[in-house]
């Protein structure tokens, strides 16, 4: 009896061996194991969803100024140079490398060989020609980024772009711009078909033509724009996605719960408040973008009362800077000196903050003559990276303006309202922010506060001929050292003239599944996925 059990006992053992034998061959065939020790089947397709805070304006990275336009537009177009993966030095892109004359004012590029745009058409000098030939003739609301990069004092910096061979490309400047490669390598300069733009005239934002590493599918409006693997890419064995859904979820609060019920891989937009939850997750995993960004609570210099600067350097006075950012933002960001980061080249570390002092703010507010008069106070509708809930920061603003003898009564409008108000000059007070686009500091003080940009980005209607000098003298200058002994010299004055209460500089936070890999969030917000895996 002994022996049958025995001999049974062996039989299934055997068995056994041979069955899981049987199940480890079959697993290196089927798929390969990821980091959790599950296996993973080699053919299920690798598809990113993205879930982010709206939808895009359009996917012609030329005409739109938005941060989820250029969230998609990254990936289907390239530049003829790069950011670093995760900072702004240049590197090649579509160009593989570049002379500078002496003079700084002729820039000669030699292009990748071998590239094809999404509808096969090629990628050539001559397509580099057209396209700044349609910016540069473009009307300038709507080839913004153009005419504001490219032109200084109302006249053009690029003279003239020449195709010398069918891969080299040389640029005539009329002078030298010192940020020309950072201008260069923003999203907005993303070199799109010929082929396509001519033919699809002004509905090509709807039907967009790069050569990035995927290509356009599909836009379902204020739901989900989807990109595809573009397989005639010239950077071998990339991208790694076959697929990327970008969803619109507006509320921070419904982004995260989509990803933590599965429904989305990826969330931009996290509230500060949120990260506990997010870090103590074990399916999750916390991202932070690189900081690059202002807020600020502005001042318009043309309205009573911040018509009068006294009053404006009391409101610098009377805010607790960091009782806001120990508020609000929850130490994922410091308080905010001057209009730009530390990080940025240029950045005056001398200049001295105006210290949190009621009791100076009211002694300014009495040699002024402020008679009490209430102000209205605008709150930005929408979270921001800069700032992440409008309403509270006003609120705690109101207080410290009650505190001092300051009356404001809060409002609100509709984002784009919002925005168009600022634009035209219509706000006493109002909160509003900026993440750069290139890393320069050209980028942050010229485009924000010099007079140029009155009426676009210029909000709080600041105009001041010295710093306007020392801002263009600056965009000439290619001595980096003498570059940025303007710059300081600007932000002394700016400090001065209060235009501005520069609030914090913040890290913006992702979150994201544990199985997504290689995913390295970009400094001015514009994520590119090529390199994206996710189990």
């Amino acid at each position: 009896m002994y022996k049958k059990i025995w001999s049974l006992g062996l039989f299934l053992l055997i068995f056994l061996l041979a069955a899981c034998s049987g199940n480890n061959e079959s697993s290196e065939q089927q798929g390969e194991t990821n980091d959790g020790g599950e296996t993973q089947p080699s053919d299920v397709p690798q598809i990113l969803v993205f879930g982010r805070g709206g939808d895009s304006v359009a996917l012609d990275p030329a005409i739109v100024t938005d941060g989820e336009s250029a969230k998609v537009t990254v990936n289907l177009f390239e530049t003829l140079v790069n950011f670093g993966e995760q900072d702004t030095t240049i590197h090649p892109g579509l160009a593989e490398s570049w002379d500078v004359s002496e003079d700084g004012l002729t820039y000669t590029f030699k292009l990748r060989e071998g590239v094809k745009f999404h509808d096969g058409t090629d990628f050539n000098a001559e397509a580099v020609v057209k396209n700044f030939e349609r910016w540069k003739g473009g009307a300038e609301e709507k080839f913004y980024y153009y005419h504001s990069m490219f032109k200084a004092e109302g006249k053009d910096i690029i003279q003239e772009v020449i195709a010398e061979d069918e891969h080299t490309v040389v640029f005539k400047l009329t002078r030298p711009q010192a940020p020309f490669l950072k201008n260069l390598a923003m999203f907005s300069f993303g070199i799109a078909s010929p082929t396509a733009f001519e033919q699809y005239g002004e509905s090509f934002g709807e039907n967009p033509v790069g050569t990035g590493p995927f290509k356009f599918v599909e836009w379902k409006r204020n739901d989900s724009i989807t990109i595809e693997k573009f397989d005639g890419y010239w950077q071998e064995g990339l991208p790694k996605l076959e697929k990327v859904i970008f969803r619109s979820i507006p509320d921070n609060s419904a982004r995260l719960n989509a990803l933590i019920a599965g429904d989305i891989d990826l969330a931009d937009g996290i509230n500060p408040s949120d990260a506990k939850t997010i870090e103590g997750n074990p399916a999750l995993q916390l991202v932070e973008r690189p900081s690059m960004n202002i807020g600020y609570l502005g001042l318009t210099v043309t309205r009573p009362p911040f018509d009068n600067k006294l009053v404006r350097q009391a409101v610098n006075h009377a805010i607790d800077k960091q009782a806001i950012v120990d508020a609000f933002f929850l130490g994922r960001a410091i308080p905010a000196v001057n209009p730009m980061p530390p990080t940025i080249s240029g950045y005056n570390d001398d200049i001295q903050d105006y210290a949190y002092d009621p009791e100076k703010a009211k002694a300014l507010l009495a040699e002024a003559g402020y008679d009490g008069t209430p102000i209205e106070l605008w709150a930005m509708p929408v979270p921001r990276p800069y700032m992440p809930d409008g309403r509270k920061v006003a609120e705690a603003i109101q207080k410290n303006l009650q505190d001092v003898g300051i009356p404001s009564e809060i409002k609100s409008a509709e984002w784009a309202t919002y925005l168009e108000m600022a634009k035209n000059g219509e706000y006493d007070a109002f909160l509003l922010g900026w993440t750069g686009d290139n890393g320069d500091a050209d980028n942050f003080i010229y485009t924000l506060l010099d007079q140029d940009n009155i009426g676009s980005n210029n909000y709080s209607y600041y105009s001041n001929d010295e710093v306007h000098n020392l801002l263009v003298q600056a965009q000439s200058e290619v001595d980096e050292e003498k570059r940025n002994e303007l710059y300081k010299q600007a932000q002394v004055i700016i400090k001065e003239d209060a235009p501005w209460v520069p609030l914090a500089h913040s890290t913006p936070l992702l979150a994201a599944k544990k199985g997504l890999t290689n995913f390295k969030p970009h400094p001015t917000g514009s994520d590119l996925l090529s390199n994206v895996t996710i189990q």
